[in-house]
């Protein structure tokens, strides 16, 4: 099975990455830009056919290692 997940900040926390390319494309002329955020994502090839397991150890993977839940959101797609 594999899993696709999406790790982004949070809405009220800031992002000065996701500022400093904003001013970067505004300097090179896409100035129809506006806000622009940076997130994280990852493919992960589960050994599982068991979809309620797979969510359950994704969501533990991400509370414990793939998002700082603290200042990140996440959410994650399974197929197969």
């Amino acid at each position: 099975m594999k899993a696709t997940v999406y790790v982004t900040i949070k809405e009220n926390v800031l992002d000065p990455q996701g500022n400093a390319v904003q001013g970067s494309l505004h300097t090179m002329g896409f100035d129809e830009v506006g806000k622009v955020r940076i997130g994280k994502y990852m493919e992960l090839d589960l050994d599982t056919n068991d979809r309620a397991h797979a969510e359950e150890r994704i969501k533990a993977m991400c509370e414990k290692l793939l998002a700082n839940t603290v200042i990140e959101d996440y959410r994650f797609e399974l197929e197969g």
